[in-house]
């Protein structure tokens, strides 16, 4: 599961970079990178960054909770 967590908010941060480019200068790395808007990577690489971020409402959860003054 730490496997999936890494993935998932690797793809965040590159999801949100790309956004940060779009907003400020117009440019879609994603896109460029992978043929263009319409070009099958790339809308596979948004598809990957959507779930991502479902996945990582999970994280949702743990707002709030002290790790490490848990016992077990």
């Amino acid at each position: 599961m730490k496997a999936l967590d890494a993935i998932a908010l690797t793809l965040l941060i590159v999801g949100g970079l790309n956004w940060l480019l779009v907003g400020l200068l117009d440019f879609d790395l994603v896109a460029t990178l992978f043929g263009g808007q319409d070009a099958l990577l790339s809308k596979i690489v948004y598809v990957l960054v959507g779930l991502s971020a479902l996945y990582c409402l999970k994280f949702y959860g743990l707002l709030g909770t002290d790790r490490d003054r848990r016992t077990i």
